[in-house]
């Protein structure tokens, strides 16, 4: 592919316009020169954002430390930076060695591809969905299915009714990338040790417990799901960061707070419900969007869904939560704890702000929120999965990939400070705990007043009254 055509394409770092690979990477001329003098000297570059500032061409200026560790999570090469241009000899050697690589991959998804659709062609974002005790879904009506034969209809109604970013089908992602990948220096991907070290250092998921798949996945495959992971994410938050960011001295006044502690117990649960709903139907989407999700057994689907949804809710509520006054973003404002007390759950509520001061405090990237989510969505060791090496594969993967982007960000260090899987358990099981405390109270409200996916996820456990 000549440079003109890889102009095409724009800046992977802030999307102006590219001129070309730099240090492994298609870049602009902006970007290449910032990351070439990062390199010099020992620069250490600070961020006074919680390290998540979005970079982009207005901002790419503002963060000089979240646009670096955006430079190298994307593949840029600091050995690039010190060795020079590759010679021809080097540059046929990796085309070479990357090869085998490159075709299968291809072969497999090149029948397999999805387009989704864009924001505008969404349907309605629900659909009733319940289950017909003959196992099968009925659907009260026809949303727009995705393709395939094996997707679950909790899965296939699931759309959120906004969008951030234009959907992107993974043939052009492929396509898009292709230059980039023929590309890539040989020292900016290295091989991965064949074991996984340290079961203690990381407990969600325990690393101890996964197989190694038959043959090491390329450094490049890593690479490329990774950036399907992170443009999935991306793609499936209802606020970009910065945007909250803007928005974090935007609190109750007292006065709203009282009005709040005076709602009435169902009052207050419903409207609840209905953000963490909204949530969790950007958090459906997420999945569809892993390369691997849709082609699992439907079950499968749903069970990782029903297991992994409210933990990964629990994930992003750190990226709304502000951990300077402790509040949370919360129908279109900041809130503090004790704007929910009429909820009745003051121990669920103080253990998911605790998670999220613990979150804030590792100042996870974008990227890394993206790739530990996906890590804790496909979760080989969840019960009642019927095809649980498919699952163990792409979970393997991910941890790979979750590796080799924190060596190349030089951030290994938060993997033994990442939250524990026990701790995210509980905090579930506490949600369930008071649900059903609360369907006690108020018999029939659950399924007369709570969301079809809220209701299938946490309600449907039990039988309708």
């Amino acid at each position: 592919m000549g440079r003109a055509q890889i102009e095409v394409i724009p800046c992977k770092i802030c999307g102006d316009k590219s001129s070309g690979i730099h240090y492994g990477v298609i870049t602009c001329e902006g970007c290449k020169g910032f990351f070439r003098r990062s390199q010099h000297g020992k620069l250490i570059y600070s961020c006074s954002q919680q390290q998540s500032c979005h970079i982009d061409r207005s901002s790419r200026n503002r963060c000089q430390h979240c646009r670096l560790q955006k430079c190298l999570a994307l593949g840029m090469s600091r050995e690039a930076v010190k060795f020079g241009r590759m010679s021809k000899k080097q540059r046929d050697l990796l085309q070479a060695e990357m090869q085998p690589h490159l075709i299968p991959f291809s072969a497999d998804t090149q029948g397999d591809m999805i387009d989704l659709p864009s924001s505008s062609e969404l349907p309605a974002p629900f659909v009733s969905v319940s289950w017909t005790g003959h196992g099968k879904w009925d659907t009260a009506c026809s949303a727009r299915p995705c393709p395939g034969p094996r997707t679950h209809p909790l899965v296939q109604n699931c759309h959120p009714e906004k969008l951030q970013t234009e959907t992107v089908s993974r043939k052009s992602y492929l396509r898009d990338h292709q230059p980039y990948l023929e590309h890539l220096r040989l020292n900016t991907f290295q091989r991965l040790p064949p074991s996984i070290q340290s079961p203690e250092c990381y407990g969600s998921p325990n690393f101890s417990s996964c197989i190694i798949l038959d043959r090491l996945n390329s450094a490049v495959e890593l690479d490329l799901l990774m950036q399907n992971v992170v443009c999935a994410h991306q793609e499936t938050c209802k606020f970009h960061q910065e945007s909250l960011q803007m928005r974090r001295w935007e609190a109750f006044s007292p006065a709203e707070i009282q009005s709040f502690q005076q709602k009435t117990l169902d009052e207050m649960w419903e409207r609840c419900v209905c953000q963490i709903n909204e949530a969790i139907q950007y958090i459906v989407e997420f999945a569809k969007r892993l390369n691997g999700f849709l082609e699992l057994n439907p079950n499968d689907q749903i069970v990782l869904l029903k297991a992994g949804a409210m933990e990964l809710l629990l994930i992003r509520m750190s990226r709304a939560f502000n951990c300077y006054n402790s509040t949370i973003y919360f129908e279109g404002k900041y809130a503090p704890l004790e704007l929910f007390q009429s909820l009745g759950c003051n121990d669920l509520i103080s253990a998911m702000f605790d998670l999220c001061h613990s979150l804030c405090a590792l100042n996870l990237s974008e990227h890394e929120m993206a790739v530990f989510s996906s890590i804790i969505l496909l979760d080989p060791s969840q019960p009642w999965l019927q095809e649980k090496e498919k699952v163990e594969r792409l979970h393997v993967k991910l941890e790979l990939s979750f590796r080799q982007m924190l060596r190349r960000t030089r951030r290994e260090s938060i993997l033994c400070k990442l939250p524990q899987k026990g701790r995210l358990l509980s905090i579930c099981q506490l949600h369930m705990e008071k649900l059903n405390i609360f369907r006690q109270m108020y018999p029939g409200i659950a399924w007369e007043r709570f969301p079809p996916l809220y209701q299938e996820l946490f309600v449907s456990e039990t039988e309708n009254p």
